[in-house]
């Protein structure tokens, strides 16, 4: 088993038991979360933009707001936009996360319609992972002939007399 396989098997048993494998540690405990536009800029790598579209088009649960109208972000919040990005990561479309967002603030009641959508996206994701497999193969067969090309060439380029 290689490394990246006992982390994934780690993860997924993380996963099973109920604890969040992506959540990152938060900077701050809970009741004292609050962060500014740019504290979560510089934590998650979005830019501000994103995070305002996010907002806009209902990816994002609604943000609280300070006294002053600026956004406050919670850790809450900062679990959920690390649980979107490996959505994105997945390649499920914007749309589907949207949708899957309304299905959350929908309750309970949506826990099968948004199974089935993280289904399908595993699927998707497994079948991704399938070809790139195959890609793989083909790029290592590559690598392969031309590094037996280069020393073949080497080899004709030298007599055995003169290699060292």
């Amino acid at each position: 088993m290689t490394v990246i396989d006992s982390t994934a098997v780690k993860v997924a048993a993380r996963v099973r038991q109920g604890l969040c494998a992506t959540e990152p540690p938060h900077p701050r405990p809970d009741g004292q979360d609050r962060y500014t536009i740019s504290e979560v800029v510089a934590c998650t790598g979005l830019t501000a933009h994103t995070l305002r579209w996010y907002e806009r088009i209902g990816l994002m649960p609604h943000v609280d707001r300070s006294h002053t109208g600026q956004r406050r972000f919670s850790n809450k919040d900062l679990t959920w936009l690390a649980f979107v990005g490996k959505l994105r990561l997945t390649g499920m479309p914007v749309a589907s996360m949207v949708r899957y967002a309304e299905l959350v603030r929908e309750g309970a009641h949506t826990f099968e319609e948004r199974q089935e959508l993280l289904e399908q996206t595993r699927r998707d994701v497994i079948a991704r992972m399938a070809e790139l497999q195959d890609t793989l193969a083909v790029l290592d067969y590559k690598i392969d002939f031309y590094a037996d090309a280069r020393k073949a060439s080497e080899a004709d380029a030298f007599p055995a007399s003169e290699r060292a």
